[in-house]
């Protein structure tokens, strides 16, 4: 067996009921491992420790955050077993959307050590940057949280592990944009130039995809006019200061239409933009800049 089957049943059940497939989540943490591996096995371990000799380790957090991708960890661990032709057991001691402290212990493993020190590396970066998406993702949420607005991820993610990050940005309170260019419109300056107007881009999206949600993005509230009247359902406001932001609202809202804040947006930005009254919230540093949550592998005493 290689495939998702390979994992322990609870494992697939936790990816499966994050919305990530298994057989995706493999194909990542296998490139990731083909990575280290490529030029042969981990030498360095090897040299130090027998094929039988087994330990137990802890991922402890060395500084606070916000927990996310710990099937994802789990899964890194037990498919290197895998591939070995070894066993381990893997414990989670937290959940993906908890809050964690310095110190704080999330993740059991216990296994041979060649297993444990050659899959240390991958399982912490993956689970260090998934871990400070969510982390900057609560950090956005509670900021916004006394004006109600909803933060967002874009689709500026790293090639190959968009399921994962934005899964990341959901176990912190965030929601997501559009995952491709398929399941949702959206009208960027450069298609309404090249179709003539707003209107003209929007009308041709409706032809082509009547039942498909678009937005549009506005740079001016003249374009937000022009938007509300050609039926947008959201209106991207680009690069808007906050004052122009509450006018646009005030054009949006009575005609039903939800507005996204966008544009280089910073967390003191927040409260001014949250008091704007947009719906929508989008930061695409979530993911393209996100600094990884400080994760370390501490080994228990080996007897």
């Amino acid at each position: 067996m290689t495939g998702a089957e390979t994992l322990p049943r609870s494992i697939r059940t936790a990816l499966e009921e994050a919305g990530l497939g298994p057989d995706y989540v493999l194909r990542v943490i296998d490139r990731a491992l083909d990575e280290d591996l490529a030029y042969g096995p981990d030498v360095t371990t090897n040299s130090v420790f027998g094929p039988d000799q087994r330990g137990t380790a802890f991922v402890v957090s060395r500084e606070r955050g916000t927990l996310a991708g710990l099937p994802v960890a789990a899964a890194t661990m037990h498919r290197l077993a895998q591939r070995q032709g070894s066993g381990i057991v893997v414990d989670l001691l937290a959940s993906d959307g908890d809050r964690v402290e310095r110190g704080d212990q999330v993740l059991r493993v216990e296994g041979p050590l060649r297993c444990l020190l050659t899959g240390e590396r991958t399982m912490l970066n993956l689970l260090g940057h998934l871990s400070g998406i969510a982390t900057a993702t609560a950090r956005w949420a509670d900021a916004l949280a006394p004006t109600h607005n909803a933060i967002r991820d874009t689709r500026k993610t790293l090639p190959g592990l968009r399921l994962l990050q934005k899964y990341a940005v959901r176990c912190a309170g965030g929601l997501n944009h559009r995952l491709g260019l398929g399941d949702a419109a959206l009208i960027k300056d450069n298609h309404i130039a090249a179709a003539g107007s707003i209107t003209s881009a929007l009308q041709a999206v409706r032809a082509q995809a009547p039942g498909l949600d678009c937005e549009v993005e506005c740079d001016n509230l003249d374009q937000v006019r022009e938007a509300v009247d050609a039926g947008a359902q959201l209106i991207l406001l680009d690069n808007m200061a906050p004052a122009q932001m509450a006018e646009a609202v005030s054009i949006c809202r009575p005609a039903g239409v939800l507005t996204e804040a966008s544009g280089g947006l910073t967390l003191p930005d927040a409260a001014a933009v949250g008091a704007s009254g947009v719906d929508y919230v989008s930061v695409g540093a979530l993911t393209h800049s996100a600094t990884v949550l400080d994760l370390g592998l501490d080994m228990a005493p080996i007897i």
